[in-house]
């Protein structure tokens, strides 16, 4: 493991053991509901979703129809996650970390770089709203190089960025140009930018530290 991903891995771990989870929505993600439709994801189909927290995002996908594969580093995360949506899970022990398990709702307490192709094989669509820009530039190039790429052909999805100016604000959460993310994934996946909204005047953490412009960015993803 690279002294970086190892000092990511410890930082998301220490916020959650602080309880510095600012980035927690206690509702689905607007652009999540938004934008949804648009993704032409396949019902029925697993939405895999990278540093899952305990978004409820996932419950939003169950009541839609949908299968949730989760992934998340926080073993409190977890517990946190089932114990506020009221379900006892079942517990499972596998190679790439402890799987709980209710109805449509799974959520492996590991690491989302250690996944390998056979894990994702059944995920159709993605969604990404806390883990691109939960990542460090460097970790970023390797997470769509090692993570995205092993998700399977015609696997379709949305991603959510932030852009802010760099430099008024230190990540987590990083800004992501739209550039980036062109370039990192377009040579594999199709890229079609769905809404690009001013949200600073939401976001008042963002504007104590100073931060003078913030957007909102959601693209529509299938792998070629």
């Amino acid at each position: 493991m690279s002294p970086e991903l190892a000092a990511d891995r410890e930082n998301w771990l220490q916020r959650w053991r602080a309880g510095q989870i600012g980035f927690h929505q206690a509702t689905p993600s607007p652009l999540l509901v938004e934008c949804w439709d648009r993704v032409d994801a396949p019902e029925g189909t697993t939405v895999f979703v990278p540093l899952a927290g305990k978004s409820v995002d996932m419950p939003w996908f169950a009541e839609h129809g949908y299968n949730v594969f989760g992934v998340e580093l926080a073993s409190l995360a977890v517990e946190q996650f089932f114990a506020e949506q009221g379900l006892q899970p079942e517990i499972s022990h596998t190679p790439k970390g402890v799987l709980s398990e209710s109805g449509p709702l799974a959520l492996l307490c590991g690491d989302v770089f250690a996944l390998d192709e056979a894990d994702l094989a059944q995920c159709g669509a993605f969604f990404d709203r806390a883990a691109v820009i939960a990542l460090p530039r460097g970790l970023r190039q390797r997470y769509a190089r090692e993570v995205y790429a092993k998700l399977p052909r015609g696997c379709v999805g949305l991603m959510i960025t932030l852009e802010y100016p760099q430099h008024e604000k230190q990540g987590p959460p990083f800004s992501v140009a739209e550039a980036e993310v062109r370039e990192l994934y377009e040579p594999d996946w199709d890229v079609e930018l769905l809404v690009r909204r001013d949200i600073l005047k939401y976001q008042q953490s963002f504007r104590d530290e100073g931060v003078t412009a913030l957007q909102a960015v959601a693209y529509r993803m299938q792998k070629r």
